[in-house]
């Protein structure tokens, strides 16, 4: 068999180095991923550019990504019909008589909003809407209240379903029912750090309060929400009692919401449909192009075997499973700066995932700490997509929110390391429900 003509070195440089210069020329990443390919696949002589098209559109053969664009149209009715505000009502009557009442309220509504949407760019492009004027006008600075906006919606794609759990099983073959249990115990205590540094600063800054829901209130507020709340159950309990796949779970959240939309609530028309449909196929063109041209950037690195290479000099350091999860997560942390989540997992995904095998890291454990790891990615810049677009709704610069939400990280990335040295705490419903998804 000929070897490459590029030694794996050489492929790396060839490949991230042309990436990197078209990133920094501001080239959008789903196209960067597909040029880095072309001067490999011209100097290759038993490749050709014909295949980074081939690579591409292989990448798209695949069931378990169809989930994606039905997850986020699921996402969108929600907004036009009527399903979230009976979630704010719900999620009034719980926290609104915590300390920065109307944060909280922002938090736990992304709690609610992550267990139905698996999308964070959805979460912060509604809630944004929603939250960030109302809460200037209510007293609460406008850094702050950009920052908890975005850093909540982050929880989407770390507490079921979620779409980066889909993407990680399709590339990484990981049982995603088992991922959909893992992510929930690791989201709720995110959250509940969220909410603690929400108190702190409604403590410092006198944030209002609002009067305690009655019993009343706050059964009604339940009653009018379980068929929306529902939809979580579909979704994540469909995929857990066996009754559909991912995909089958996510295409029936879709009729299901439309259904509650048109009937229950009767909030949508057909404008609000058409409009959830083109916006959905408007984001999910985006975020599934990212994912062919990275297959084709990720099948060049096994093509020249960088990942081998790479690994050669990590396994040479003796880490144990702790060591190689805090190596995995600043990995997943540096990348997730400045590119999509998504590519991410194809790529270093791959790369990093003999680590995780060689030093027994169970690879429900490790998906948790590479999603977990690279939902911060859209919080920090200069990639951060959440933060992006809850300042585009403020109309602020980035710089504006920056020191708030780096703020807002610290007990984020304590609760990421909590989960790194204590395995079980992804781990434990896995093992109590199904523990046959962990073989």
């Amino acid at each position: 068999m000929m070897s490459a003509a590029l030694a794996p070195g050489a492929a790396a440089i060839v490949l991230f180095g042309t990436f990197l210069a078209l990133f920094v020329l501001r080239v959008p990443v789903a196209f960067a991923l597909g040029l880095a390919c072309l001067p490999s696949l011209v100097l290759e002589p038993r490749l050709s550019p014909m295949m980074l098209f081939n690579e591409t559109f292989k990448a798209y053969n695949s069931f378990i990504l169809l989930a994606v664009p039905f997850y986020l149209l699921t996402a969108n009715l929600m907004n036009v019909g009527g399903v979230t505000d009976r979630l704010v009502r719900l999620s009034r009557s719980m926290v609104g008589h915590f300390p920065g009442a109307l944060a909280q309220i922002n938090v736990l509504l992304s709690v609610f909003f992550a267990g139905i949407s698996g999308s964070s760019t959805a979460d912060a492009a509604s809630q944004s809407k929603i939250f960030i004027d109302a809460q200037v006008k209510e007293g609460y600075g406008l850094s702050f209240s950009i920052a908890i906006t975005a850093v909540s919606a982050v929880l989407a794609v770390i507490i079921p379903p979620s779409i980066l759990m889909i993407v990680w099983g399709g590339v990484i073959s990981t049982s995603i029912g088992a991922m959909y249990l893992a992510g929930f115990l690791p989201g709720l205590l995110i959250a509940a750090a969220q909410m603690a540094t929400v108190h702190v600063y409604a403590k410092i800054y006198h944030y209002p309060v609002y009067p305690r829901a009655t019993l009343k209130e706050f059964f009604y507020s339940a009653w009018i929400s379980i068929p929306a709340l529902l939809t979580a159950f579909i979704i994540v309990g469909g995929v857990l009692l066996g009754w559909f796949t991912p995909t089958e779970s996510a295409c029936v959240a879709v009729l299901y919401t439309i259904a509650l939309s048109v009937f229950v609530y009767r909030e949508m028309n057909l404008k609000h449909l058409y409009d959830s449909f083109v916006e959905t196929g408007r984001l999910s063109s985006v975020a599934l192009f990212c994912v062919g041209t990275a297959s084709a950037f990720g099948w060049l690195l096994a093509y020249y075997q960088i990942p081998r290479a790479l690994l050669e000099n990590v396994s040479t350091w003796g880490m144990g499973i702790t060591a190689a999860g805090f190596f995995i997560a600043f990995v997943f942390l540096v990348v997730g700066c400045f590119l999509d989540a998504i590519p991410a997992i194809i790529i270093f995904g791959t790369i990093l995932q003999p680590l995780a095998h060689s030093v027994g890291m169970n690879p429900i454990h490790f998906a948790i700490i590479g999603i977990v790891s690279l939902a911060f990615g859209l919080v920090t810049p200069p990639y951060g997509l959440c933060l992006m677009i809850s300042c585009a709704v403020a109309k602020v610069p980035i710089r504006f929110a920056l020191k708030d939400t780096m703020i807002m990280l610290v007990p984020m990335l304590l609760m990421l390391a909590a989960i790194i040295i204590w395995p079980d705490i992804p781990l434990i419903l896995p093992r109590l429900i199904a523990p046959e998804l962990l073989k």
